[in-house]
């Protein structure tokens, strides 16, 4: 069974953004959704849309980084591989699931220039959640305009 890829996009934007739609085009069978209200409202729907799904390589954009990061630490035997793009894993938000260890490969790109989620408070979250992370800073914006469409997706959304 082919592994499920399942992009989550960021707090203001929408499956409609240039990572949805990059991610649209390029890998037809994607799970890209639209997320909207509240933290708890928006994991309802990621948990209803994932129910009965494993083998999921979840790709995550700042506040949809946090989402797959906390689904991540409820479900670790169900994913495959996190990349974490600029993830607002440093809100409160986040705190409860500080205290798990997750073991899966997790990629993760930070523009060094964001001035949403700050890379430095960002950092030693990922060093103790994650034990198998390949931290990337990058020359870049939060957005990670420059870096996104060159990174190895081929790679990283592999089975």
């Amino acid at each position: 069974m082919a592994a499920a890829r399942v992009f989550i996009h960021g707090l203001e934007s929408t499956s409609q953004g240039t990572k949805g739609v990059y991610f649209r085009e390029s890998y037809p069978g994607m799970i890209i959704e639209d997320y909207t209200g509240s933290l708890e409202e928006r994991m309802a729907k990621l948990e209803a849309i994932l129910a009965g799904k494993d083998e999921l390589i979840l790709v995550g954009s700042s506040y949809g980084g946090l989402m797959a990061a906390i689904y991540a630490c409820r479900h670790p035997e169900r994913v495959l591989r996190l990349i974490l793009l600029a993830p607002a894993i440093n809100l409160d938000e986040f705190i409860p699931y500080t205290s798990h260890t997750l073991t899966i490969p997790v990629y993760l790109y930070h523009g060094d220039q964001d001035d949403v989620v700050p890379p430095n408070e960002v950092r030693p979250v990922a060093e103790a959640v994650f034990s198998d992370l390949r931290y990337h800073l990058v020359e870049d914006d939060h957005s990670l305009h420059n870096t996104f469409p060159a990174l190895p997706w081929e790679g990283l959304l592999q089975d």
